[in-house]
């Protein structure tokens, strides 16, 4: 079961006027098929799970003792528990971003933070997916889509089925419309400055097929 947390979009929806019955629905079981019979169709590999914590324990499985491990900013990982799980220091992984955070030298946190970008395992969250299969994120400054192109080794995207749309341009609609509403909330709250849809990645397709894990949760995470 996925955690309410204090970034949670349940939070943000009054002030951002936002539209959930719109862009935060639940899809039908065959919507949800389709969507990863497409995202597979694309050369990445699938995982449907019932809950965030069998996300958590998916990403588990998947990562081995020893790797470079670095996460973009995301209230779906913090929801399923991951960041916590990483703050514990039990996972046998290498956290950059526990090594970006530790440094207090602001030119030296900025260049750990460029290299953290070609981890072993970059992991993250979508914006939206599309049942026709691209998955697409935006960002204000690119850090947290920086890795999904080239530079991590293995990208792995958790992402609630409440982020499937039909089609690429619903994807993109649903980013204008729902996510940078509430993002622009949350970012004023938290640090008194606007967002901003800096940099959007849309990932179309792989040529190694494995390369990006999708971990489909058949739960509402994020926004």
């Amino acid at each position: 079961m996925a955690r309410d947390t204090q970034y949670s979009a349940v939070h943000f929806i009054p002030e951002a006027k936002v539209d959930p019955e719109k862009w935060n629905t639940i899809p039908s079981d065959d919507v949800v098929d389709r969507t990863a019979a497409a995202v597979k169709k694309r050369a990445m590999t699938v995982i449907v799970v019932d809950s965030g914590d069998e996300a958590l324990l998916a990403l588990k499985k998947i990562i081995p003792k020893g790797a470079t491990v670095m996460s973009g900013s995301s209230t779906t990982l913090i929801e399923i528990g991951f960041e916590d799980f990483v703050a514990e220091g039990e996972s046998g992984w290498k956290s950059l971003r526990e090594e970006i955070f530790a440094e207090n030298d602001e030119m030296k946190r900025s260049e750990l933070r460029r290299k953290s970008v070609s981890a072993d395992y970059f992991i993250s969250s979508a914006n939206a997916i599309a049942s026709t299969g691209e998955i697409v994120a935006c960002d204000a400054s690119g850090s947290r889509v920086g890795a999904w192109p080239f530079a991590a080794s293995h990208l792995i995207l958790v992402v609630g089925i409440n982020k499937i749309v039909p089609t690429l341009p619903h994807a993109l609609d649903r980013i204008r419309e729902y996510v940078y509403p509430l993002e622009d909330v949350r970012a004023r709250r938290a640090t008194g400055t606007a967002s901003m849809i800096g940099k959007c990645v849309i990932l179309a397709a792989e040529r190694k097929s494995d390369r990006t894990t999708v971990i489909l949760v058949r739960e509402a995470l994020g926004y």
